[in-house]
């Protein structure tokens, strides 16, 4: 039906800072997710539901359809490509940096050098050092990035920075700065045909919430 709505959505920071963004477009969960153990959340509206996904899932789910629109970072969106996806707001929330970071007081050697990285973020990694005509060999993680150069895993990292507080308090500093991030509003591009009306209705309240938030 055209007047229903699937959102996806990651628990954790973004989920509690897009919940304001949602209810000013009259929709709340009635269930927290930290919780609950649904992955498919009922509102109070009886035509939108909310998919809890990992954060790097919520892009795919809306690019197959399975969601009409979710929230998304940045860095998780140019890792994935944003094939299919029509990102119309800059929800301007869960803010922090894609950077390279290593030890303390150690550069990055000149271009031409071979060097290892550890990351998740391997399609920006790549495109990032390509760009600087470096080369790198990647060496993929799912977390706990900051233990890799102290381990001799890799030489340096790239991951998001948001108060650089962990990189401090194991002897790492950001040594080059990639993207600004941000959480964006993403739409599936055959929901928006098929569901023009309700989706335009939601990007315009989620629109008009970012602006007043500023």
């Amino acid at each position: 039906m055209s007047d229903r709505l699937t959102i996806a959505l990651s628990k954790g920071r973004i989920f509690k800072e897009t919940l304001p963004l949602l209810r000013a477009a009259g929709i709340e969960p009635t269930e927290d997710p930290d919780k609950s153990r649904k992955l498919i959340l009922d509102t109070n509206q009886p035509g939108v539901k909310l998919l809890i996904l990992r954060a790097t899932d919520v892009p795919t789910h809306v690019q197959y359809g399975a969601a009409d629109v979710g929230v998304a970072g940045k860095d998780v969106l140019m890792e994935h490509g944003g094939e299919g996806l029509y990102e119309p707001v800059d929800l301007e929330i869960a803010r922090c940096r894609l950077m390279v970071a290593g030890r303390e007081g150690e550069a990055l050697p000149p271009a031409g050098a071979r060097v290892r990285v550890a990351t998740k973020y391997v399609n920006c990694a790549r495109d990032h050092f390509s760009d600087e005509g470096r080369q790198v060999e990647l060496v993929k993680l799912y977390g706990s990035m900051e233990l890799a150069p102290l381990v001799g895993l890799a030489d340096f990292i790239v991951d998001v920075v948001d108060t650089g507080n962990t990189l401090r308090a194991n002897g790492l500093e950001p040594l080059e700065h990639i993207a600004d991030i941000s959480s964006r509003l993403i739409v599936n591009k055959a929901s928006l045909k098929i569901k023009h009306a309700r989706i335009r209705e939601f990007i315009a309240q989620i629109a008009d919430a970012v602006a007043a938030a500023r």
